[in-house]
């Protein structure tokens, strides 16, 4: 693989919030140069998805759960490239992210499932795993990862620029003047406690058009006490578990009927994003939002109400918003191969540019 050529790449996401897995097609040089394909989601059922809950925190059947995991990114590497009319012969590489299990990086600890040989094995494709662990090794939060491809696709926008994605954790990538202006951290709770309260509210798995949240009435007192949570008091780059919000969520809760307790939880994703900003070297001209959350709409009027900026949802741009984290990890897979960074001291907190990434060649 050399800098100058453009690589057919497929990357996977399966994100906190849990819904599925996302794959999708792009060609990269792995720096500047990005042209993005087809995509697919494929939702997790709910039988899988209560398995996967149950390894959280790496317990229960970790092996078991990991194998059924990646045969189904396996399942969905093949339906993309079936709906897209597409040869894996014509597919150089697989940037596989796994599923995030457990995330404490001040102990040194970040943990996907997803076994990379038996992906490489199972498609004919060479693949990239393992993209978090170099950075935790040294020191680094191992996250976000997506700062490298949100700069490339933002190449030609006004700077500065937020880069905002709301998975089951919220993230922030801002990107100012220069090429090397990279700041990026988890500012905190996004779908997660929202999604587990409309679960065990409401049977559902998330808050379809934030008709719950729009029919309840946020308590101000409760917001409050929720932002006193220590983590929005320290220094960026920071990174969160999927579920660091969960008792004080819970607890925040309690009593609520379930329109107030949405309410109150997508107050409390957008009061995590606006704290965010005091974190920020120069506030953004305009955010870019992607991730599920960008779907809530009690959330992007609270975003656009308290940020007094331009707040766009990505696919306005032309950006794929559902895909753009499994974009994401073909890029990095792709700059994996080619030995370039993919975190950052201002993104992770690395203490020096860092590559990473695990290679499983295809078998011969």
């Amino acid at each position: 693989m050399k800098a100058t050529d453009l690589t057919t790449v497929i990357g996977l996401m399966s994100g906190t919030s849990m819904d599925g897995i996302d794959a999708a097609v792009i060609r990269t040089d792995g720096q500047s140069r990005v042209e993005t394909g087809p995509a697919v989601t494929i939702p997790y059922d709910d039988e899988f998805r209560t398995r996967l809950r149950s390894v959280l925190g790496e317990r229960g059947d970790v092996p078991g759960v990991e194998r059924e995991l990646t045969d189904r990114h396996a399942a969905a590497v093949r339906r993309l490239l079936d709906e897209a009319g597409l040869s894996s012969d014509l597919v150089d590489l697989v940037g596989f992210h796994g599923h995030t299990i457990r995330h404490e990086p001040d102990k040194g600890i970040t943990r996907q499932i997803g076994d990379g040989a038996r992906l490489a094995a199972t498609l004919g494709i060479n693949v990239v795993d393992g993209l978090r662990y170099a950075d935790v090794a040294v020191g680094g939060e191992g996250a976000p990862l997506a700062p490298a491809y949100h700069r490339a696709l933002a190449g030609g926008l006004e700077r500065p620029v937020a880069v905002l994605n709301l998975g089951g954790v919220g993230n922030v990538t801002w990107i100012g003047p220069g090429d090397d202006d990279l700041l990026a951290f988890d500012t905190g709770p996004a779908n997660a406690p929202l999604d587990d309260w409309c679960r065990r509210m409401t049977g559902r798995p998330y808050d379809v058009d934030g008709v719950l949240a729009a029919g309840g009435q946020v308590d101000r007192g409760r917001l409050d006490r929720l932002m006193e949570h220590g983590y929005f008091g320290r220094n960026p780059p920071k990174s969160l578990d999927r579920d660091e919000f969960a008792s004080i969520s819970d607890s925040a809760t309690t009593g609520l009927n379930a329109a107030d307790g949405a309410a109150l939880l997508a107050a409390f994703s957008v009061a995590a994003v606006v704290r965010a900003v005091d974190w920020l070297p120069v506030r953004p001209a305009r955010w870019i939002v992607c991730g599920g959350g960008r779907r809530n709409p009690v959330v992007m009027s609270g975003l656009r109400s308290r940020l007094g900026v331009p707040v766009d949802d990505a696919d306005t741009l032309g950006w794929d918003g559902d895909a753009l984290e499994a974009q994401a990890f073909a890029y990095l897979a792709v700059r994996s191969r080619l030995g370039l960074p993919i975190s950052f001291p201002g993104t992770t907190r690395a203490p020096r540019p860092m590559t990473g990434g695990r290679f499983w060649p295809k078998p011969n």
